[in-house]
């Protein structure tokens, strides 16, 4: 039997927990793996991968400098999401705001010194990493446009750091990174769709917000569109093994997904809009290990 202090510190740990999305973090680390093993380095065997101890510290300072990100977005949002997440965000206050700030200092310096490890450039690429992530959810977070583009840079740049580390430089990189980001940025649009009430209530200039709900839709069909292009590369123009089977799928998603967005009206409808691009993403991560699977247990000796 737990006692109340037992209790107290649980609860605590799992509201820090959820402010800084474990589950997410857990996938884009597995997603920096798979991706080394799959696209970056294809040529290494699996255990040399997972026992290179320069990739686990780049992976590492990723994942502390994403969690702080989570909380310092979540200390500047405390507001806005009480208005559009009010369960979650009165599990999220057992976490004192002090203790937000102190946690995300804390986290920022373990990535530092786990990118200082590797080089110096990966100190300067984290640190500037750490303060795009500071300033957009200041400032660039409340501007329409800029805000979304700039929160789906930021959530492809993790995955350039091993890029930037195995130095491949092959265009079906860039081509996955294209549609990864387009999804990305889909997925902003519609938690923009999504949060529009805490927006319009804490004056965030976003782009529901400044030109509607019907100019927002319109733009995630284009995005659909346009992310088709880089689904047929890769199925057409590239060797991606048994993963052309994801882009066939995330096409199909997609149509999906247009079709329900246009006959979207509540926020329900955009919070589902928004599972099916976090679907994809999940999704895409595991299916990466289809593009060989053949040599999967070949290459882990």
């Amino acid at each position: 039997m737990l006692s109340r202090k037992q209790k107290h510190l649980f609860f605590k740990g799992l509201s820090l927990f959820s402010i800084v999305r474990g589950y997410n973090i857990l996938i884009i680390v597995i997603a920096q793996y798979l991706t080394s093993v799959y696209i970056l380095a294809p040529h290494l065997t699996i255990k040399k991968v997972l026992f290179d101890l320069n990739l686990l510290m780049l992976v590492l300072a990723s994942a502390a400098a994403i969690a702080a990100g989570y909380i310092i977005n979540s200390f500047y949002d405390s507001d806005k999401d009480l208005i559009n997440r009010p369960s979650k965000t009165l599990l999220d206050r057992l976490v004192s705001q002090r203790t937000k700030l102190s946690t995300y200092f804390i986290l920022n310096f373990i990535s530092v010194i786990f990118a200082s490890y590797v080089s110096f450039k990966a100190v300067l690429f984290f640190s500037i990493y750490i303060f795009g992530i500071w300033f957009y959810s200041h400032k660039l977070k409340r501007l329409a446009f800029i805000g979304n583009i700039t929160a789906a840079i930021l959530a492809v740049i993790p995955f350039f750091a091993v890029f930037i580390y195995y130095k491949n430089f092959d265009t079906v990189i860039f081509v996955h990174a294209t549609f990864l980001f387009l999804i990305i940025s889909m997925r902003e649009l519609v938690k923009d769709l999504e949060n529009i009430k805490g927006d319009l209530a804490q004056n965030y200039r976003t782009i529901p917000v400044v030109y509607g709900e019907k100019v927002s839709k319109k733009m995630l069909t284009v995005l659909s569109v346009i992310s088709l292009i880089p689904s047929v590369l890769l199925i057409t123009n590239f060797e991606i093994g048994y993963m052309n089977y994801f882009f066939f799928g995330s096409i199909l998603a997609l149509l999906i997904f247009v079709i329900i967005l246009w006959n979207s009206a509540k926020k329900f409808h955009y919070v589902f809009l928004h599972n099916i691009l976090k679907f994809i993403i999940v999704v895409g991560v595991f299916s990466i290990v289809l593009i060989n699977i053949s040599r999967l247990l070949n290459r882990v000796f």
